[in-house]
């Protein structure tokens, strides 16, 4: 073993992080709070992305007060354009019960019963945060193991995740687990990349099993494919004398909590007499105001699923009642409501 027991694998992606590592704003810290919020933010966004939104989230939210005493519609809309809001409603509601239990927890039981931490999560807070030995295994480890050590047991499996966090656990630098972790994680990031790996400038390429029997493109392995379902959506910008319709998202589906205009659902792709004639458009009475198609056929695509959205635009005169689920808005403060990705192309598409 190299470096005082520390696993010669662990040493040289030590070495390699030394100078490779990214400069990230939530490293450098033991700072809890930085840490979670960084690693719930992503737990399905890549960094390029989610910098900026952890440095504003950041500066909206500096500590896990403020983010405790915000309103949802305040964090969602610090959160929106990140999709899988879930995430947002989770960290917020983990907040107050930090906030309510005295602080931040400091075990790994503790973190691990946060809402919205699982064992990767509460794996990387407590290594980087504390120190403690917990290894990471998220999609960049099983792809760097998997190649290195040449294991075809399907990650997607209760025995494969077993093979794999056994494996993590055992060639952890347990002096150092949080340098460590990070190191292995940017390692497939940067490196050990899914497609065209640099094999060629890799510091592990003299052991890498993967490597040397020509098996790079195949590992790790997923024993199912993932099921991809296509929904068809129908949004309906509804317009009053300067105002805007916007209703707010159920719980049980897709971006609950946020707004929308008004959604009609099909399960087949709708022609527009089809959308007019809903039973969801007949409130509004239609053929009082003037009706445009903005966009047709826009497609949205989600990790399990399509969306094929079609957007049109109703605007009329006057609204004898506001059918209950909606809230009117001046159109110039739509943007005080989070709305999905899906949403912001319907307005982008608008022109205003």
């Amino acid at each position: 073993m190299a470096d005082n027991d520390t696993h010669p694998f662990a040493a040289a992606l030590e070495t390699w992080y030394a100078s490779h590592g990214r400069d990230l704003p939530w490293r450098g810290t033991h700072d809890p709070y930085r840490i979670w919020v960084s690693e719930i933010i992503l737990q399905q966004t890549r960094v390029a992305q989610g910098y900026d939104y952890f440095v504003r989230f950041m500066e909206r939210f500096p500590t896990v007060g403020h983010l405790a005493a915000a309103t949802e519609d305040d964090v969602l809309r610090a959160w929106q354009g990140l999709g899988y809001y879930t995430r947002a409603r989770n960290l917020h509601a983990a907040a107050r019960a930090v906030v309510a239990q005295g602080g931040f927890p400091a075990d790994y039981a503790g973190v691990r019963a946060l809402r919205g931490v699982g064992d990767y999560t509460a794996a990387a807070i407590c290594s980087m945060a504390y120190g403690l030995p917990h290894a990471v295994v998220d999609g960049n480890v099983y792809r760097v193991l998997s190649r290195y050590f040449g294991l075809a047991t399907p990650i997607d499996t209760t025995a494969g995740r077993r093979a794999f966090a056994d494996l993590a656990a055992g060639l952890l630098d347990r002096r150092r687990p949080g340098l460590y972790n990070q190191a292995v994680m940017d390692f497939g990031a940067l490196q050990c990349l899914p497609r065209a790996p640099q094999c060629g400038a890799c510091p592990l390429a003299h052991g890498c099993e993967a490597l040397r029997t020509g098996r790079v493109d195949e590992l790790p392995v997923k024993a199912r494919r993932t099921q991809v379902a296509e929904r068809f959506l129908a949004y309906i910008y509804i317009y009053v004398s300067g105002d805007v319709l916007l209703h707010r998202r159920p719980a049980g589906d897709i971006w609950a909590g946020l707004y929308e205009p008004l959604l009609v659902e099909f399960d087949h792709r709708p022609t527009e007499p089809e959308v007019l004639a809903a039973s969801p458009l007949a409130p509004f009475t239609p053929s009082r105001g003037v009706w445009r198609c903005v966009a047709q056929g826009v497609r949205h695509v989600l990790t399990h699923r399509v969306l094929l959205a079609d957007f049109y635009q109703l605007s009329l005169p006057s609204l004898e009642a506001l059918p209950e689920g909606f809230v009117r808005v001046p159109e110039s403060r739509r943007g005080d409501y989070a709305v999905p990705r899906l949403v912001s192309l319907l307005y982008e598409r608008l022109g205003r």
